[in-house]
């Protein structure tokens, strides 16, 4: 019995201590977002005197400020990587569960040569076809176009959704689509209305990885982008950092607003967000 009692007491302090641990990881996640936002409400004399503490004083200044003033050109930014971001993602999603079904289910000669070509895809960092990318769209008249960013974005997420995709397929029971053929599918009516509502998770996992690696890409959109009204939001942000010194909390408000989509999102769509990261970490 005393046994059991020291046990469930090194039990209930380990479990006090885990806890402990993930409060600290979660707050350090947390802290940024709250100080950037109480940051915001500061004016910049107020925020160069004490960079951590609260404002005595809370304004919102910075944000009128931004919104109004047309030279920051944030709303257009905001529109240009939503509509980018939210055409890439469709892209990807489609072309990932398509190839992927077909690279896991149909037998041909050139199966595993295309499979090791797109998983070759994953390998290559990507900023080092940067500037043949770049002497590319120049030579075709594509760059700094309102499509120019879907290129590289669909190209560069397709390896890693096809990878997903296929792995995932391969679990599914091919029984399925046997059945299915049996009672008279044809082959596009079972891809879209049997297995693809089965491969929404992947899907979603896809989806989550290519949203914010599209939305807070820089490095292209600065090379390939050169007209203002085309400028997504990592480059819009660019415009609060002066040469020799830079408006902090106006920064901080101008991250804020971008990043209301991205945060809206995730609330809204949490639970299928979680049960994707989940199945993809699972069976992908």
């Amino acid at each position: 019995m005393k046994n059991n009692g020291t046990h469930k007491l090194k039990k209930g302090f380990l479990g006090v201590f885990m806890n402990l641990i993930l409060w600290i990881f979660s707050l350090s996640c947390i802290f940024p977002i709250i100080w950037m936002f109480y940051s915001s409400l500061k004016e910049k004399r107020v925020f160069n005197a004490d960079i951590i503490g609260l404002p005595s004083e809370p304004t919102l200044l910075n944000y009128t400020r931004i919104l109004s003033n047309p030279d920051y050109h944030l709303g257009a930014s905001i529109w240009n990587s939503a509509r980018t971001t939210l055409l890439s993602i469709a892209m990807i999603v489609a072309f990932s569960f398509i190839v992927g079904y077909i690279l896991s289910r149909v037998r041909f000669k050139l199966n595993r040569v295309l499979y090791v070509m797109f998983l070759m895809g994953m390998l290559i960092p990507i900023h080092s076809l940067l500037v043949p990318i770049y002497i590319v769209f120049q030579k075709c008249g594509i760059s700094n176009q309102w499509f120019t960013l879907l290129l590289p974005y669909v190209s560069f997420g397709l390896p890693m959704g096809i990878f997903l995709v296929e792995g995932f397929v391969k679990t599914v029971p091919v029984d399925l689509e046997e059945a299915a053929a049996i009672d008279g599918s044809s082959f596009s009516h079972t891809l879209w209305t049997i297995i693809f509502p089965i491969c929404r998770p992947i899907l979603v996992t896809v989806a989550i990885i290519q949203v914010f690696s599209c939305w807070n890409e820089f490095s292209f959109a600065l090379v390939l982008l050169k007209d203002v009204g085309l400028q997504t939001v990592p480059l819009a942000l660019t415009q609060f950092k002066g040469q020799f010194a830079s408006d902090y909390p106006k920064q901080m408000a101008a991250m804020l607003i971008t990043m209301a989509p991205i945060l809206v999102l995730y609330f809204a769509f949490s639970k299928q967000i979680i049960n994707g990261m989940v199945a993809g970490a699972v069976k992908g």
